[in-house]
């Protein structure tokens, strides 16, 4: 599965892109380990860096900045690779996580 679409690189804003919108900026693309509890939601990117900027929800969920190609090589403990959410609806970072509203 492809990461990264020519569509996705489209329709994601430049980072800073939406500094104003804070928490109500939307998570374009979701991003998951299927056997770990891992899932980046990404709101802003920049193709050159192929650096994002969203929620990552982790050890603990905090705004910040993650890598494409890191999350290529990433692995769960069942050796499973980081994948995209192919239903994912665009979605305010508030919604997702409500302790940003």
């Amino acid at each position: 599965m492809k990461l990264m679409t020519k569509e996705l690189e489209a329709k994601l804003p430049s980072l800073y892109a939406n500094e104003e919108l804070g928490n109500d900026a939307e998570a374009l693309v979701k991003y998951f380990t299927p056997d770990a509890d891992w899932t980046w939601y990404a709101t802003e990117y920049n193709p050159e860096e192929r650096t994002f900027f969203g929620l990552v929800d982790g050890f603990v969920k905090e705004l910040g900045y993650f890598n494409l190609d890191e999350l290529k090589t990433l692995r769960g403990p069942f050796g499973l690779p980081v994948e995209r959410d192919l239903y994912w609806k665009p979605t305010p970072l508030k919604e997702v996580d409500p302790k940003l509203a």
